[in-house]
Formats: structure tokens, sequence, C-alpha cells
């Protein structure tokens, strides 16, 4: 059982000892320290929440939303929605902050406070470091019963939400209602069956719906990687479907299956994506350290020129702000498109993967292969108790100083043709090791290389 609270937010597992886990009194200790933030900010405050489909979903929900009206904060509660929804909803309502109550990939045991501003973007590094403060002195004042936040309701957002995406330029409704597609669409028993039908049948495609009971067992591994989709595949198959999609619990993260049933990776999703709207749109775009080089590829293709940032969505988009980037995101299926707002939303992803796939008319296997081949070896280790990050990125650094390394997260070493990125993860206790090639079994064995070089640090070999 765990319970990580970081600048992230809070994330854990339910039941279990106070502190050690996710349990009704650190949900109530951690909403209060996030009220106190967005009181020492705002005198009078408006917080929009939301939830995905886990099973402790109402349960934590309630307790949070009880606390902030204890606070004296008023609750605007989207109930069972999207994060990309509650983004959104958060400006639209004038809030001062938002929270999300979702563990995104995690199994049905976890779940998680994830911690909006004003604007809807996830908080910053300094803010999230000023809120553990706030949870670490335990100095909170409730509100006199004569100023109790007030509570409403509020099921219209996700309507709102695909109204918005309808109406972007890029979106090209009637292509896409003109192909009449047919698709697939795997919802791992979450709210994405609430918010992709919809939006599928608004753009004149048929639905196969599968998984589509929203009572968080999910029917496989949340996390939309090749291994956990074979269901999805078969169906598109058995269906004679021209597309498969599959979402995470929260609907954040957006994977393709093509219409023979293949993969067409979630690193390529953002690519796909990004191709579409820099042919529209010149600019540049951002992703995170450990996605795909093909991004760049493209970008470059394009006359424009890419950034890469530190992994995490509100580091993405500090970036892409920086750099006044038309689009960007992150590897593992997270679109931000800036012109809806700042979030990896996968209800954006699929319109606008849609219209390039109507506009274009091509199958999605012969449009995934126009783009550049790599591949990459996604791992992870658990840390084991007393082994020094710092110490084991610093030897690497001193074993590989002849390559170009970048420091900003984690370690990323950089090869002639290929790349390999470590980094401590924010949400679960384990160190990833991401390696990319052209060549599939080339990227598996500079992952290897590197476990058996920190093998080697831990035990003093090295």
């Amino acid at each position: 059982m765990s319970l990580i609270k970081s600048i992230s937010g809070f994330r854990g597992t339910i039941g279990g000892k106070v502190g050690d886990n996710l349990t009704a009194q650190d949900i109530v200790e951690c909403t209060a320290a996030f009220g106190k933030w967005v009181l020492r900010r705002h005198n009078k405050a408006t917080i929009v929440v939301g939830r995905d489909g886990r099973i402790s979903g109402e349960i934590v929900s309630n307790l949070a939303v009880n606390t902030l009206r204890s606070l004296g904060i008023n609750v605007v509660d989207l109930g069972l929605s999207t994060t990309p929804t509650v983004e959104v909803a958060v400006p639209m309502e004038n809030a001062q902050a938002g929270i999300i109550f979702t563990a995104s990939h995690n199994p049905k045991q976890w779940n998680a406070l994830k911690f909006l501003n004003e604007k809807g973007e996830f908080i910053s590094a300094a803010d999230g470091s000023e809120l553990l403060i706030y949870l670490e002195e335990k100095s909170i004042e409730y509100a006199p019963v004569e100023e109790l936040g007030s509570y409403r309701a509020d099921d219209s957002y996700i309507a709102k939400h695909i109204s918005q995406i309808l109406s972007l330029p890029l979106v090209l409704v009637d292509a896409v209602r003109e192909k009449k597609y047919k698709i697939v669409v795997d919802c791992i028993n979450s709210t994405g069956a609430l918010a992709i039908p919809p939006l599928l049948e608004k753009l004149g495609c048929e639905v196969v719906l599968i998984n589509g009971e929203i009572n968080g067992q999910f029917a496989h591994n949340p996390e939309p990687l090749p291994e956990n989709l074979t269901e999805l595949s078969l169906a598109v198959q058995s269906h004679r479907a021209d597309l498969g999609i599959a979402v995470d619990p929260d609907v954040d993260r957006l994977v393709f299956v093509t219409e023979d049933g293949e993969m067409f990776g979630e690193e390529y999703t953002l690519v796909a994506v990004a191709d579409y709207v820099l042919g529209h749109k010149s600019g540049n775009t951002v992703s995170n350290l450990s996605s795909t080089q093909a991004l760049k590829d493209i970008t470059l293709r394009k006359g424009g020129s890419y950034y890469a940032a530190a992994v995490g969505e509100v580091n993405v988009v500090e970036k892409m702000k920086e750099v006044k980037a038309v689009i960007g995101g992150e590897g593992n299926g997270g679109i931000i498109y800036p012109e809806l707002h700042y979030g990896r939303d996968a209800m954006v992803g699929i319109a606008l993967f849609l219209s390039l796939i109507s506009k274009s008319e091509m199958k999605p296997s012969y449009l995934r292969r126009m783009y550049p081949n790599y591949y990459i070896s996604k791992n992870k280790i658990v840390l084991e108790d007393g082994v020094n990050l710092d110490v084991v990125f610093e030897k690497l650094a001193q074993k590989y100083h002849r390559e170009k390394l970048t420091t900003i997260d984690g370690l990323k070493i950089e090869f002639a043709d290929d790349w390999v990125h470590l980094r401590k993860s924010n949400t679960e206790p384990i160190v990833r090791i991401y390696a990319e090639s052209q060549f599939d079994t080339v990227a598996h064995n500079i992952a290897l290389k590197i476990k058996q070089d920190i093998a080697d640090i831990a035990s003093g070999k090295m």
C-alpha cells in the first residue's frame, strides 16, 4: 500500500493506516491544505470538482467536497466527468481552482487528488511546494456555520466541452460526418463512456462500445498499452471497423488501433495530430524528454522548431507557453492543443485525428507508415530501500560523459542515433527507463544495459 504526497498532487491506495495510504483522514487533510492555499490567493473562492469512474470515487469526492465547504469555499460538482472537462469548466465557471479525483492509469485500488489553478491548469511546482508546507503545518482554520460554502451539482460540462471541440476551425465536422466511420471504443469501465460516444456520434460515427459500464472494475490494466488492448484489437477486426480508440480512466490519454487491428502506437498519437495541425498553422512543438524523436522530425520537416520539456504536463505546458507552441503533449498519448485549453485532452485529439484521416482520405494503417519509424522500450524498476538516485545518475553521467547529457529531469543520454532517459516517477515508487532507436532490439538492449549499470552501482561494482 502506498501514499505519495508531491508537488503533482496526492496519490495513494485506498484503505490501511493513516499517513501510509489514501485514507479518509489523509483526503481531508490534503483537501484542507489545498483549500488554504486557494484562500490565501483569493478571499472568496469557488472550486470545480469532478471524478473518474473508480470504485472509491464517490467517497473521495464527498470527503473533499465537504471539507472545502467547511472552509467556506463554494463547490461546483461535475460528478462523473473527465480530467480535460474539469480543466475546461474551471475558467468557464470563473472559479478560482479545481480538483480532479482520479489516479489516471493506476489500478482500481488507487485514487488521487489533482489540483488546478484558476486557469484550469495544473498548479506549478512552486505552488505545489507551498501546498506541501501547508499540509505539514496542519494549521487549518474552518469557517463558522454562517459562512459555510455552497454546493451545486452540474452535469452539463461534457456537452459543453464537446461543443467547444466541434467549433474549432481545424475540426472538420462535415468532412468526418461524410465518412460515416465505424469506431470501436474501449472506455475501460470509466467516464470515457460518458464523453467519447457522444463526441463521435456528433461527428456522424457509428460507435461500438466495449467496457462501457462505469463501475470502476477495470476489465484490464487501465494503462492503454498494447499488451492491455488485445480485446480492442480483436473487436476492431471482428466488427470490420475503421478505427479503434482507447483512453485511460480520466480520458487524458489517447491511443488508436488501425483498421487491421494493429497498434498505431501511443507515441504516434501526438505525432499524427501535430502533423495535421502543422499542416494548417506553422509553429513550434513541445513534448517531454521521454517522447519519440518522430515529433522533432515532423516539426522540422514542416519548418518549425521542436523543444523538449521535463516529464509532467505542467512542465510541457510551461515550455509550450514559453516558445508559443501550436501543439504539444506527451508521448503517452497526451495531446495538448492550446487553441482549446492547456491540458492533455483525448477528446480534442480524437476530433483532430478524424479530421486528418477524413481530409487525407487515408486509412490509419497507411497514415502510420508515412511517419518516421522509431521503437521505444519502456521499462521500470522498483526502487530498493537505501538507493540514492542522485548518486546513480552522477555515476552514469561519469560513465557516459562523452555523449550528450540532459539533466533537467533525471538523466537523458543521447547517442549518435539513439537515446535513453532515466527518471524517478512522480506517481509511483519506481524509476522509469525509456530507450529509443530505429530498431526495437537496439532500444531493448540499451535499456537492459542501463538496468545492469544501475544494479552494478547499487551493489558497489561501479
